[in-house]
């Protein structure tokens, strides 16, 4: 995302990548062919906003109002779980 910083970067789940609640994990998990990726109650936050059509700067503002931190905080951790999401294929971004 560090090219894009200048543009509005909406995250997208990719077709057959989607969030779900495993009951027998008991936890929200993300799944894609053939992988599961368990998540905490912050990647869960983060994730559960992504609806293909909102911006990052859009999401980290809401989880910094949820969670009262600075948007400054927020905004760099969120980039950086995003990116590496985006590196394994687990998130599209686009500008």
């Amino acid at each position: 995302m560090a090219a894009r910083r200048g543009a509005a970067v909406i995250p997208v789940l990719p077709p057959g990548v989607r969030l779900h609640w495993d009951a027998v994990r008991g936890s929200h998990v993300l799944l894609a062919p053939e992988r599961v990726l368990m998540l905490d109650e912050v990647g869960h936050a983060i994730l559960s906003r992504v609806d293909g059509a909102t911006p990052v700067d859009v999401l980290v503002s809401g989880l910094a109002a949820d969670f009262a931190a600075p948007v400054e905080e927020v905004g760099p951790d969120v980039t950086e779980f995003l990116t590496g999401l985006a590196l394994e294929r687990l998130v599209d971004l686009h500008a």
